[in-house]
Protein backbone atom coordinates (compact mmCIF):
# COMPACT_ATOMS: atom_id res chain seq x y z
CA UNK A 1 0.00 0.00 0.00
CA UNK A 2 0.87 3.40 -0.67
CA UNK A 3 2.25 5.88 1.60
CA UNK A 4 1.26 9.05 2.46
CA UNK A 5 3.40 10.09 -0.55
CA UNK A 6 3.33 9.15 -4.23
CA UNK A 7 5.58 9.53 -7.00
CA UNK A 8 4.17 9.94 -10.91
CA UNK A 9 5.70 7.10 -12.43
CA UNK A 10 6.33 7.15 -16.52
CA UNK A 11 7.96 4.85 -18.95
CA UNK A 12 8.64 7.66 -21.96
CA UNK A 13 7.84 6.19 -25.80
CA UNK A 14 8.51 8.86 -28.01
CA UNK A 15 6.87 9.75 -31.25
CA UNK A 16 8.76 8.58 -34.28
CA UNK A 17 5.92 6.43 -35.68
CA UNK A 18 3.00 6.68 -37.42
CA UNK A 19 -0.72 4.99 -36.20
CA UNK A 20 -4.08 4.65 -37.65
CA UNK A 21 -6.27 7.44 -37.10
CA UNK A 22 -9.35 7.21 -35.88
CA UNK A 23 -11.02 10.34 -37.33
CA UNK A 24 -9.85 10.55 -40.81
CA UNK A 25 -9.02 6.94 -40.96
CA UNK A 26 -5.38 7.51 -42.10
CA UNK A 27 -3.12 4.64 -41.62
CA UNK A 28 -0.23 6.03 -41.15
CA UNK A 29 -1.05 9.71 -40.45
CA UNK A 30 -1.57 10.30 -36.74
CA UNK A 31 1.19 11.07 -34.89
CA UNK A 32 1.88 11.39 -31.37
CA UNK A 33 4.37 11.26 -28.21
CA UNK A 34 3.30 8.99 -25.74
CA UNK A 35 4.23 7.69 -22.12
CA UNK A 36 3.14 4.61 -19.94
CA UNK A 37 2.34 5.91 -16.35
CA UNK A 38 2.31 3.24 -13.90
CA UNK A 39 1.33 5.99 -11.41
CA UNK A 40 0.34 9.59 -11.62
CA UNK A 41 -0.61 12.18 -8.74
CA UNK A 42 -4.26 14.26 -9.97
CA UNK A 43 -1.87 17.73 -9.93
CA UNK A 44 0.51 15.91 -11.91
CA UNK A 45 -2.31 15.15 -14.39
CA UNK A 46 -3.67 18.36 -14.34
CA UNK A 47 -0.09 20.03 -15.52
CA UNK A 48 0.22 17.71 -18.20
CA UNK A 49 -3.37 17.88 -19.55
CA UNK A 50 -2.62 22.28 -19.71
CA UNK A 51 0.43 21.13 -21.94
CA UNK A 52 -1.54 19.66 -23.89
CA UNK A 53 -1.47 15.88 -23.15
CA UNK A 54 -4.63 13.31 -22.31
CA UNK A 55 -4.86 9.58 -21.41
CA UNK A 56 -6.44 6.42 -22.92
CA UNK A 57 -6.35 3.97 -20.08
CA UNK A 58 -3.08 4.03 -18.46
CA UNK A 59 -1.27 5.47 -21.50
CA UNK A 60 -0.60 9.06 -21.43
CA UNK A 61 0.04 10.97 -25.46
CA UNK A 62 0.35 14.15 -26.86
CA UNK A 63 -0.18 14.85 -30.75
CA UNK A 64 2.09 16.28 -32.63
CA UNK A 65 -0.07 19.02 -34.25
CA UNK A 66 2.97 20.11 -36.74
CA UNK A 67 2.59 16.52 -37.88
CA UNK A 68 -0.40 14.79 -37.16
CA UNK A 69 -2.87 14.75 -40.07
CA UNK A 70 -5.99 15.63 -37.54
CA UNK A 71 -4.59 18.43 -35.30
CA UNK A 72 -5.83 17.99 -31.85
CA UNK A 73 -5.91 21.31 -29.80
CA UNK A 74 -6.80 21.14 -25.99
CA UNK A 75 -10.38 22.61 -25.38
CA UNK A 76 -11.83 23.32 -22.01
CA UNK A 77 -15.30 25.20 -21.07
CA UNK A 78 -15.92 27.94 -18.64
CA UNK A 79 -18.11 25.98 -16.52
CA UNK A 80 -19.32 28.96 -14.31
CA UNK A 81 -20.48 31.46 -16.97
CA UNK A 82 -22.11 28.69 -19.51
CA UNK A 83 -25.46 29.51 -20.80
CA UNK A 84 -27.13 26.85 -22.91
CA UNK A 85 -27.29 27.28 -26.60
CA UNK A 86 -30.79 27.08 -28.63
CA UNK A 87 -29.66 23.90 -30.08
CA UNK A 88 -28.96 22.98 -26.21
CA UNK A 89 -32.16 23.72 -25.05
CA UNK A 90 -33.54 21.44 -27.81
CA UNK A 91 -31.91 18.61 -26.10
CA UNK A 92 -32.34 19.29 -22.84
CA UNK A 93 -36.27 19.91 -23.36
CA UNK A 94 -36.28 16.58 -25.81
CA UNK A 95 -34.88 14.60 -22.52
CA UNK A 96 -37.22 16.13 -20.00
CA UNK A 97 -39.99 14.90 -22.48
CA UNK A 98 -38.84 11.51 -22.85
CA UNK A 99 -38.69 11.18 -18.83
CA UNK A 100 -42.17 12.98 -18.68
CA UNK A 101 -44.25 11.72 -21.28
CA UNK A 102 -42.18 8.59 -22.46
CA UNK A 103 -42.21 9.56 -25.83
CA UNK A 104 -38.56 8.82 -27.51
CA UNK A 105 -37.62 10.68 -30.39
CA UNK A 106 -37.53 8.67 -33.99
CA UNK A 107 -34.79 10.20 -35.49
CA UNK A 108 -31.25 11.27 -34.45
CA UNK A 109 -30.66 14.86 -33.96
CA UNK A 110 -27.66 16.93 -33.33
CA UNK A 111 -25.56 15.88 -30.81
CA UNK A 112 -22.22 13.96 -30.89
CA UNK A 113 -20.61 12.02 -27.86
CA UNK A 114 -18.24 13.08 -25.74
CA UNK A 115 -14.58 11.72 -27.87
CA UNK A 116 -16.80 9.03 -29.91
CA UNK A 117 -13.97 8.02 -31.70
CA UNK A 118 -11.22 5.92 -30.00
CA UNK A 119 -7.96 7.29 -30.26
CA UNK A 120 -5.29 4.64 -31.66
CA UNK A 121 -2.68 7.03 -30.19
CA UNK A 122 0.29 4.44 -30.28
CA UNK A 123 1.73 1.84 -28.20
CA UNK A 124 -0.53 0.79 -25.32
CA UNK A 125 1.65 -1.49 -23.13
CA UNK A 126 4.88 -1.22 -21.30
CA UNK A 127 7.92 -2.60 -22.57
CA UNK A 128 10.60 -2.08 -20.11
CA UNK A 129 9.71 -1.41 -16.91
CA UNK A 130 10.53 -3.92 -13.96
CA UNK A 131 7.34 -4.37 -11.92
CA UNK A 132 9.08 -4.61 -8.92
CA UNK A 133 11.15 -1.65 -9.18
CA UNK A 134 7.80 0.35 -9.84
CA UNK A 135 5.90 -1.50 -6.48
CA UNK A 136 9.31 -0.25 -4.54
CA UNK A 137 9.35 3.06 -6.33
CA UNK A 138 5.78 3.97 -5.51
CA UNK A 139 5.87 3.41 -1.36
CA UNK A 140 7.67 5.82 0.84
CA UNK A 141 10.77 4.74 1.81
CA UNK A 142 12.14 4.52 -1.71
CA UNK A 143 15.79 5.16 -1.69
CA UNK A 144 17.29 8.71 -2.74
CA UNK A 145 20.25 9.35 -4.49
CA UNK A 146 20.47 12.97 -2.90
CA UNK A 147 19.04 14.19 0.10
CA UNK A 148 17.80 17.41 -1.83
CA UNK A 149 15.40 15.28 -4.51
CA UNK A 150 12.15 17.12 -4.25
CA UNK A 151 9.12 15.55 -2.71
CA UNK A 152 6.04 15.47 -4.85
CA UNK A 153 3.47 17.85 -3.64
CA UNK A 154 1.22 16.57 -0.90
CA UNK A 155 -2.43 16.12 -1.24
CA UNK A 156 -3.94 14.72 1.55
CA UNK A 157 -4.86 11.13 1.20
CA UNK A 158 -7.50 9.26 3.23
CA UNK A 159 -8.31 5.32 2.58
CA UNK A 160 -11.20 4.83 -0.09
CA UNK A 161 -14.52 5.07 1.13
CA UNK A 162 -16.63 2.08 -0.03
CA UNK A 163 -19.21 4.93 -0.11
CA UNK A 164 -17.79 6.43 -3.18
CA UNK A 165 -21.27 6.52 -5.19
CA UNK A 166 -23.48 9.28 -4.98
CA UNK A 167 -26.41 10.46 -7.02
CA UNK A 168 -25.78 13.75 -9.52
CA UNK A 169 -29.88 14.60 -8.91
CA UNK A 170 -28.75 17.16 -6.60
CA UNK A 171 -27.65 19.60 -9.47
CA UNK A 172 -30.68 21.08 -9.11
CA UNK A 173 -29.53 22.95 -6.00
CA UNK A 174 -26.13 24.09 -7.96
CA UNK A 175 -24.68 27.17 -8.75
CA UNK A 176 -26.91 29.56 -10.76
CA UNK A 177 -24.96 31.52 -13.59
CA UNK A 178 -26.12 35.60 -14.54
CA UNK A 179 -29.00 35.57 -16.64
CA UNK A 180 -27.86 35.80 -20.38
CA UNK A 181 -29.60 38.59 -22.46
CA UNK A 182 -29.98 38.34 -25.96
CA UNK A 183 -28.14 39.34 -28.34
CA UNK A 184 -29.13 42.39 -31.01
CA UNK A 185 -28.83 41.45 -34.34
CA UNK A 186 -27.79 43.74 -36.57
CA UNK A 187 -30.39 45.84 -38.56
CA UNK A 188 -30.74 46.00 -42.17
CA UNK A 189 -29.74 49.03 -44.14
CA UNK A 190 -32.85 51.13 -44.82
CA UNK A 191 -35.19 53.67 -43.23
CA UNK A 192 -35.40 51.93 -40.06
CA UNK A 193 -38.10 51.21 -37.52
CA UNK A 194 -41.39 53.10 -38.11
CA UNK A 195 -41.74 55.05 -34.66
CA UNK A 196 -45.00 55.54 -35.26
CA UNK A 197 -45.97 51.30 -34.64
CA UNK A 198 -45.77 49.76 -32.04
CA UNK A 199 -42.04 47.43 -31.99
CA UNK A 200 -42.61 43.61 -33.07
CA UNK A 201 -43.11 41.24 -30.66
CA UNK A 202 -43.23 37.37 -30.92
CA UNK A 203 -46.16 35.63 -31.70
CA UNK A 204 -46.22 33.58 -28.67
CA UNK A 205 -45.81 36.37 -26.45
CA UNK A 206 -48.82 38.03 -28.11
CA UNK A 207 -50.96 34.95 -27.25
CA UNK A 208 -49.86 34.58 -23.73
CA UNK A 209 -50.83 37.94 -23.54
CA UNK A 210 -54.06 37.69 -24.68
CA UNK A 211 -55.12 34.90 -22.95
CA UNK A 212 -53.90 36.55 -19.48
CA UNK A 213 -55.94 39.73 -20.20
CA UNK A 214 -59.14 37.53 -21.36
CA UNK A 215 -58.50 35.97 -17.77
CA UNK A 216 -57.99 38.93 -15.87
CA UNK A 217 -61.66 40.07 -17.36
CA UNK A 218 -63.47 37.05 -16.59
CA UNK A 219 -61.80 37.24 -12.77
CA UNK A 220 -62.32 41.29 -12.62
CA UNK A 221 -66.08 40.58 -13.79
CA UNK A 222 -66.23 38.08 -10.80
CA UNK A 223 -64.94 41.03 -8.28
CA UNK A 224 -60.81 39.91 -8.43
CA UNK A 225 -58.81 42.52 -8.68
CA UNK A 226 -56.60 41.75 -12.10
CA UNK A 227 -53.10 40.16 -11.60
CA UNK A 228 -49.91 41.98 -12.93
CA UNK A 229 -48.50 40.12 -15.87
CA UNK A 230 -45.63 37.55 -15.52
CA UNK A 231 -42.03 38.25 -16.70
CA UNK A 232 -41.25 35.60 -19.23
CA UNK A 233 -38.31 36.75 -20.51
CA UNK A 234 -35.80 35.75 -17.99
CA UNK A 235 -33.34 32.99 -19.15
CA UNK A 236 -33.15 29.56 -17.52
CA UNK A 237 -30.54 28.20 -15.93
CA UNK A 238 -28.67 24.81 -17.08
CA UNK A 239 -29.82 23.61 -13.56
CA UNK A 240 -33.13 24.94 -13.93
CA UNK A 241 -33.81 23.12 -17.38
CA UNK A 242 -32.53 19.80 -15.55
CA UNK A 243 -34.70 19.97 -12.85
CA UNK A 244 -38.24 20.38 -14.83
CA UNK A 245 -38.45 16.44 -15.48
CA UNK A 246 -38.20 15.99 -11.45
CA UNK A 247 -41.74 15.07 -11.06
CA UNK A 248 -42.93 11.91 -9.32
CA UNK A 249 -45.52 11.36 -11.90
CA UNK A 250 -43.16 10.94 -14.91
CA UNK A 251 -43.17 8.15 -16.96
CA UNK A 252 -39.79 7.27 -16.55
CA UNK A 253 -37.21 7.87 -13.73
CA UNK A 254 -33.57 9.11 -14.42
CA UNK A 255 -31.02 8.72 -11.81
CA UNK A 256 -27.33 9.50 -12.58
CA UNK A 257 -24.77 7.53 -9.86
CA UNK A 258 -21.17 8.73 -9.67
CA UNK A 259 -18.95 5.21 -8.64
CA UNK A 260 -15.17 5.69 -8.85
CA UNK A 261 -13.01 3.44 -11.02
CA UNK A 262 -10.04 3.26 -9.24
CA UNK A 263 -9.74 1.62 -7.12
CA UNK A 264 -13.09 0.24 -8.03
CA UNK A 265 -15.35 0.80 -5.20
CA UNK A 266 -18.22 -1.69 -4.20
CA UNK A 267 -20.88 0.00 -6.43
CA UNK A 268 -18.00 -0.05 -9.62
CA UNK A 269 -17.71 -3.32 -9.44
CA UNK A 270 -21.35 -4.50 -9.17
CA UNK A 271 -21.89 -2.83 -11.88
CA UNK A 272 -19.16 -4.18 -14.13
CA UNK A 273 -21.09 -6.20 -16.22
CA UNK A 274 -24.17 -4.42 -16.93
CA UNK A 275 -21.98 -1.36 -17.90
CA UNK A 276 -19.45 -3.57 -20.47
CA UNK A 277 -22.74 -4.81 -22.11
CA UNK A 278 -23.55 -1.36 -22.90
CA UNK A 279 -19.89 -0.20 -24.14
CA UNK A 280 -20.16 -3.46 -26.50
CA UNK A 281 -23.42 -2.69 -28.01
CA UNK A 282 -22.62 0.81 -28.05
CA UNK A 283 -18.97 -0.04 -30.31
CA UNK A 284 -20.94 -2.27 -32.60
CA UNK A 285 -23.99 -0.52 -33.15
CA UNK A 286 -21.96 2.86 -33.53
CA UNK A 287 -18.57 2.29 -34.49
CA UNK A 288 -19.63 -0.81 -36.12
CA UNK A 289 -16.74 -2.98 -34.72
CA UNK A 290 -16.84 -6.48 -34.80
CA UNK A 291 -18.15 -8.49 -31.92
CA UNK A 292 -14.81 -10.12 -31.03
CA UNK A 293 -12.98 -6.45 -30.86
CA UNK A 294 -14.63 -4.68 -27.87
CA UNK A 295 -13.43 -6.89 -25.47
CA UNK A 296 -13.79 -7.35 -21.11
CA UNK A 297 -10.20 -6.78 -21.42
CA UNK A 298 -10.42 -4.27 -23.96
CA UNK A 299 -12.89 -2.45 -21.87
CA UNK A 300 -10.92 -2.44 -18.57
CA UNK A 301 -8.52 -1.19 -20.38
CA UNK A 302 -9.58 1.82 -22.64
CA UNK A 303 -12.22 2.55 -19.84
CA UNK A 304 -11.21 1.10 -16.45
CA UNK A 305 -7.99 1.10 -15.72
CA UNK A 306 -6.74 4.54 -14.37
CA UNK A 307 -3.10 5.64 -13.52
CA UNK A 308 -4.63 8.48 -11.17
CA UNK A 309 -5.11 7.41 -7.00
CA UNK A 310 -7.71 8.25 -5.25
CA UNK A 311 -6.43 11.86 -3.51
CA UNK A 312 -8.93 13.46 -0.99
CA UNK A 313 -8.19 17.28 0.52
CA UNK A 314 -10.12 19.40 3.55
CA UNK A 315 -10.72 22.15 0.51
CA UNK A 316 -11.44 19.76 -1.86
CA UNK A 317 -14.58 17.95 -3.64
CA UNK A 318 -16.31 15.39 -1.05
CA UNK A 319 -16.16 12.21 -3.33
CA UNK A 320 -12.45 12.88 -3.80
CA UNK A 321 -10.20 13.55 -6.92
CA UNK A 322 -9.35 10.36 -9.54
CA UNK A 323 -10.84 8.45 -11.89
CA UNK A 324 -15.19 8.08 -11.80
CA UNK A 325 -17.79 6.45 -14.28
CA UNK A 326 -20.85 8.51 -14.31
CA UNK A 327 -23.78 5.89 -14.55
CA UNK A 328 -27.00 6.91 -15.98
CA UNK A 329 -29.51 4.85 -15.02
CA UNK A 330 -32.88 4.85 -16.39
CA UNK A 331 -35.81 3.00 -14.81
CA UNK A 332 -33.14 0.93 -12.69
CA UNK A 333 -31.18 -0.09 -15.79
CA UNK A 334 -27.86 1.75 -17.43
CA UNK A 335 -28.29 3.37 -20.46
CA UNK A 336 -25.06 5.50 -20.53
CA UNK A 337 -21.84 5.42 -18.57
CA UNK A 338 -19.74 9.20 -18.81
CA UNK A 339 -16.03 8.20 -18.10
CA UNK A 340 -14.77 11.69 -16.14
CA UNK A 341 -11.63 12.44 -14.32
CA UNK A 342 -12.09 14.91 -11.27
CA UNK A 343 -9.00 16.89 -11.16
CA UNK A 344 -8.06 20.04 -9.18
CA UNK A 345 -9.43 22.67 -11.48
CA UNK A 346 -11.15 20.77 -13.48
CA UNK A 347 -13.47 17.90 -14.41
CA UNK A 348 -12.07 16.43 -17.49
CA UNK A 349 -14.32 14.49 -20.23
CA UNK A 350 -12.56 10.87 -21.19
CA UNK A 351 -15.24 9.17 -23.04
CA UNK A 352 -18.90 8.59 -23.28
CA UNK A 353 -20.82 5.35 -24.51
CA UNK A 354 -24.80 4.80 -24.34
CA UNK A 355 -27.27 1.60 -25.67
CA UNK A 356 -27.83 2.19 -29.52
CA UNK A 357 -32.00 2.19 -28.28
CA UNK A 358 -31.88 5.57 -27.02
CA UNK A 359 -29.57 7.23 -30.17
CA UNK A 360 -31.96 9.66 -30.49
CA UNK A 361 -31.88 11.27 -27.57
CA UNK A 362 -28.49 12.74 -28.01
CA UNK A 363 -27.11 11.47 -25.46
CA UNK A 364 -23.47 12.75 -26.22
CA UNK A 365 -24.47 16.27 -26.08
CA UNK A 366 -26.57 15.62 -22.79
CA UNK A 367 -23.77 13.96 -20.78
CA UNK A 368 -21.58 16.81 -21.84
CA UNK A 369 -24.31 19.57 -20.38
CA UNK A 370 -24.59 17.69 -17.29
CA UNK A 371 -20.95 17.29 -16.85
CA UNK A 372 -20.57 21.02 -16.81
CA UNK A 373 -23.55 21.57 -14.39
CA UNK A 374 -21.52 18.65 -12.38
CA UNK A 375 -18.20 21.16 -12.54
CA UNK A 376 -20.35 23.70 -11.45
CA UNK A 377 -21.93 21.75 -8.61
CA UNK A 378 -18.26 20.41 -7.40
CA UNK A 379 -16.91 24.03 -7.52
CA UNK A 380 -19.02 25.05 -4.12
CA UNK A 381 -17.12 22.71 -2.18
CA UNK A 382 -13.35 23.38 -4.57
CA UNK A 383 -13.30 26.73 -5.55
CA UNK A 384 -10.31 26.14 -7.58
CA UNK A 385 -12.12 23.79 -9.78
CA UNK A 386 -14.28 25.55 -12.35
CA UNK A 387 -13.67 23.88 -15.91
CA UNK A 388 -14.97 21.74 -18.04
CA UNK A 389 -12.37 20.37 -20.41
CA UNK A 390 -13.73 18.15 -23.48
CA UNK A 391 -10.76 16.41 -24.39
CA UNK A 392 -9.38 17.37 -27.98
CA UNK A 393 -11.34 19.93 -30.29
CA UNK A 394 -10.45 18.69 -34.31
CA UNK A 395 -11.43 21.95 -36.20
CA UNK A 396 -9.78 19.88 -39.56
CA UNK A 397 -13.08 17.19 -38.65
CA UNK A 398 -16.07 18.47 -39.24
CA UNK A 399 -18.29 16.48 -37.01
CA UNK A 400 -15.64 16.73 -34.17
CA UNK A 401 -16.42 20.70 -34.07
CA UNK A 402 -19.38 20.36 -31.87
CA UNK A 403 -17.70 20.67 -29.25
CA UNK A 404 -16.67 24.03 -29.86
CA UNK A 405 -20.49 25.16 -29.43
CA UNK A 406 -20.27 24.71 -25.27
CA UNK A 407 -19.42 28.45 -24.63
CA UNK A 408 -17.23 30.42 -23.27
CA UNK A 409 -14.38 28.25 -24.29
CA UNK A 410 -10.60 28.29 -24.73
CA UNK A 411 -8.44 26.59 -26.90
CA UNK A 412 -4.26 25.30 -25.80
CA UNK A 413 -1.50 27.15 -27.91
CA UNK A 414 0.52 24.15 -28.64
CA UNK A 415 3.79 26.35 -28.60
CA UNK A 416 3.38 29.09 -25.57
CA UNK A 417 0.76 26.70 -23.56
CA UNK A 418 -1.43 29.60 -22.93
CA UNK A 419 -5.93 29.52 -22.74
CA UNK A 420 -6.88 31.86 -25.82
CA UNK A 421 -10.66 32.04 -26.76
CA UNK A 422 -12.28 29.87 -29.25
CA UNK A 423 -13.24 33.07 -31.04
CA UNK A 424 -9.81 34.03 -31.41
CA UNK A 425 -8.73 30.47 -32.95
CA UNK A 426 -11.50 29.89 -35.56
CA UNK A 427 -10.01 32.37 -37.94
CA UNK A 428 -6.54 31.01 -38.05
CA UNK A 429 -7.62 27.32 -37.96
CA UNK A 430 -9.97 27.82 -41.06
CA UNK A 431 -7.16 29.13 -43.16
CA UNK A 432 -4.49 26.54 -41.47
CA UNK A 433 -5.10 22.92 -40.09
CA UNK A 434 -2.05 24.02 -37.68
CA UNK A 435 -2.00 27.34 -35.92
CA UNK A 436 0.30 28.99 -33.06
CA UNK A 437 -2.96 29.92 -31.74
CA UNK A 438 -1.24 32.44 -28.88
CA UNK A 439 -0.59 35.82 -31.58
CA UNK A 440 1.94 37.75 -29.41
CA UNK A 441 5.08 36.99 -30.89
CA UNK A 442 7.31 37.55 -27.81
CA UNK A 443 5.11 34.91 -25.64
CA UNK A 444 6.98 31.90 -25.21
CA UNK A 445 6.31 28.79 -23.08
CA UNK A 446 6.76 29.72 -19.19
CA UNK A 447 7.45 26.19 -18.43
CA UNK A 448 9.94 25.50 -21.22
CA UNK A 449 13.06 23.01 -19.53
CA UNK A 450 15.83 25.02 -18.60
CA UNK A 451 18.00 22.72 -16.84
CA UNK A 452 17.24 18.89 -17.60
CA UNK A 453 19.99 17.56 -14.98
CA UNK A 454 17.58 18.70 -12.46
CA UNK A 455 15.07 15.91 -13.79
CA UNK A 456 13.74 13.39 -11.57
CA UNK A 457 14.32 9.00 -13.17
CA UNK A 458 13.70 6.14 -11.26
CA UNK A 459 17.06 3.79 -11.91
CA UNK A 460 17.49 0.87 -10.15
CA UNK A 461 14.99 1.27 -7.32
CA UNK A 462 16.23 4.81 -6.75
CA UNK A 463 15.35 8.28 -7.15
CA UNK A 464 17.87 10.44 -8.66
CA UNK A 465 18.32 13.75 -10.72
CA UNK A 466 19.01 12.53 -14.29
CA UNK A 467 22.64 14.68 -13.91
CA UNK A 468 23.55 11.84 -11.38
CA UNK A 469 21.77 8.96 -12.97
CA UNK A 470 23.96 10.05 -16.45
CA UNK A 471 27.30 9.89 -14.82
CA UNK A 472 26.44 6.90 -13.64
CA UNK A 473 25.44 5.59 -16.98
CA UNK A 474 27.25 2.62 -18.97
CA UNK A 475 26.48 2.64 -23.04
CA UNK A 476 25.32 5.92 -25.44
CA UNK A 477 23.95 8.35 -24.36
CA UNK A 478 20.32 9.10 -23.76
CA UNK A 479 20.05 12.89 -23.04
CA UNK A 480 18.27 13.67 -26.38
CA UNK A 481 15.56 11.29 -25.25
CA UNK A 482 15.58 12.91 -22.14
CA UNK A 483 15.48 16.33 -23.50
CA UNK A 484 12.89 15.61 -25.33
CA UNK A 485 10.58 14.51 -22.61
CA UNK A 486 11.22 17.03 -20.38
CA UNK A 487 10.48 19.60 -22.93
CA UNK A 488 7.14 17.99 -23.40
CA UNK A 489 6.31 17.80 -19.89
CA UNK A 490 7.66 21.06 -18.73
CA UNK A 491 10.34 22.09 -16.19
CA UNK A 492 8.04 21.48 -13.27
CA UNK A 493 6.61 18.11 -13.85
CA UNK A 494 10.16 16.99 -15.03
CA UNK A 495 11.48 17.91 -11.27
CA UNK A 496 8.80 15.67 -9.97
CA UNK A 497 7.66 13.04 -11.88
CA UNK A 498 9.92 9.72 -12.13
CA UNK A 499 11.15 9.34 -15.63
CA UNK A 500 11.80 4.93 -15.40
CA UNK A 501 15.47 4.52 -16.73
CA UNK A 502 16.69 0.41 -16.85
Amino acid sequence: MAGSNSYTIVEYFGGDDGYRCGYCKSEKGNFSHGMWSHSMTVQDYQDLIDRGWRRSGKYVYKPILKKTCCPQYTIRCHALKFQPSKSHKKILKKMNKFISNGELPTAQEDGESMDSVCEEAGPREPSKVCQSDVKLAAISDVKQEVPNCPAPAEVQKKSVDSTAASSENSQKDSASVSDAGTAAKAPKPGLGADPSRPPCRKAKDLRKERRLQKDQIRQHGAGVLPAKPAHTNQAKTLEEFMSESLDDSSSHRLEVRLVRSNPPSPQFKASFDASYQVYKLYQMAIHKDPPEKPSESQFRRFLCDSPLEAEYSPDGPEMGYGSFHQQYWLDGRIVAVGVIDILPACVSSVYLYYHPDFTSLSLGSYSALREIAFTRQLQKQATNLCYYYLGFYIHSCPKMRYKGQYRPADLLCPETYAWVSIERCVPLLDSSRYARLNQDPNAGDARAVEDVGRALVLHRRTVMPYAVYSRKRKGPSDEAEVQQYAGLVGQNCAERILLYRS
